[in-house]
């Protein structure tokens, strides 16, 4: 049995290649896998409400199966909200902290009956001045991203004096100001970072306080890591930590909101390829799969290496990995060592779960595989 894969998940694995006959491409997920996590993330943290980010794999069934008491929901996009509307969640369980949104997504969320929504630019105030009148709002702040093997830090966020500036023209404009948010990056493996984000946001928290607001949200937003080729940092010992620091930092009162994504559906999925192809060249040796890049392995370019398996007894070589398509672009991972396989082999890859259909196109006309829920 591989690293890092339970007993219970690999058999439901073998057992669907073998008894089945769908072809690869296509992600396994172990329902167990998800109910367990959805069960237990939040739990260490007091007064924690969890919204499930749905970007991590918005398949129709992994949110349905997420529909449970303690389970809310995080979106940024109208097909998120459609997915959400198509299995009647009721508006008070979603959220969305994308900081940047269009006003049709604005526009459809306040006529679903959403309320909370992230900001971090006086053009984002403006916007949601005009389209959700009233509206909730929680600032964005950038935190420290070290540590995180897809750092979130530059494209969103302000830094605290500005923040305690863009509360202030928000109320000015009619809007509610409740909160704070930030994002650690995602799959972090330095726990030290929400403590330094925890430092940032009570300095912002005081400070708005002194201006007259008064907030009553604190958001986390997500960055559980889960276990790709090494070990992490637990949940426990994660919100161990948080639950600690937001008890000595902020008033009693306080609502915790926690985002996870890839921790609840990372480690529940399986994706299984064949390799299509093989190749030596300037004596690197070359594996193509079915699946690449573009249609479900995008964050292999960002950093996220993953385990792969073949059923091979051959001798171990170093191999480059390589998806189907015709751009040179499409290179998975290098120096992966593996028995050499067959054409038409099935290749594993394991921790799957999260952030891979999701990114998929149908760049080049290979299709976007299926997700199966076994």
């Amino acid at each position: 049995m591989p690293e890092f894969v339970r007993s219970s998940t690999w058999e439901k694995v073998l057992n669907f290649i073998a008894t089945s006959d769908e072809p690869a491409p296509y992600l396994l997920m172990d329902k167990d896998v998800v109910r367990e996590k959805a069960s237990v993330i939040g739990k260490g943290i007091r007064n924690c409400r969890v919204y499930y980010a749905v970007k991590a794999n918005p398949h129709m069934e992994i949110a349905g199966l997420l529909d449970r008491p303690g389970m809310n929901y995080e979106i940024a996009s109208e097909g998120e909200l459609k997915i959400l509307s198509a299995l009647g969640i009721k508006p008070k369980r979603i959220i969305s902290s994308n900081p940047v949104k269009s006003p049709a997504f604005i526009r459809y969320a306040v006529d679903y009956g959403v309320e909370y929504f992230a900001f971090d630019s006086v053009a984002e105030v403006d916007k949601l001045a005009a389209y959700a009148p009233g509206c909730n709002l929680y600032v964005r702040l950038t935190v420290p991203n070290e540590g995180s093997e897809w750092p979130l830090s530059k494209k969103f966020g302000i830094e605290p004096d500005t923040a305690i500036d863009l509360l202030l023209y928000a109320r000015e404009r009619g809007l509610n100001p409740v909160g704070i948010t930030f994002h650690v990056g995602s799959q972090c493996t330095n726990v030290y970072n929400w403590s330094m984000a925890l430092d940032k946001v009570s300095s912002v928290w005081n400070g708005a306080e002194n201006m007259g607001i008064r907030l009553k949200i604190l958001n986390i937003g997500g960055g559980y890591p889960i276990r790709y080729t090494k070990e992490v940092i637990d949940i426990q010992s994660i919100e161990e930590m948080i639950d600690t620091l937001i008890a000595q930092k902020f008033p009693e009162d306080i609502q915790v909101q926690l985002e996870p994504g890839r921790a609840v559906v990372g480690d529940a999925g399986v994706f299984v390829t064949s390799v299509i192809g093989k190749a030596r060249r300037e004596n690197v040796n070359w594996l193509y799969i079915d699946v690449g890049v573009f249609n479900g392995l995008m964050e292999s370019i960002g950093g996220i290496k993953y385990q792969y398996m073949v059923g091979s007894r051959a001798s171990t070589q170093k191999w480059t990995i390589a998806g189907p398509s015709c751009d040179s672009f499409d290179v998975i991972a290098h120096e992966v060592e593996l028995p050499e396989p067959m054409i038409g082999d099935h290749l594993l890859i394991l921790s799957a779960g999260a952030y891979t259909i999701s990114y998929a196109s149908e760049f080049n006309g290979f299709p976007v595989p299926k997700t199966i829920l076994i």
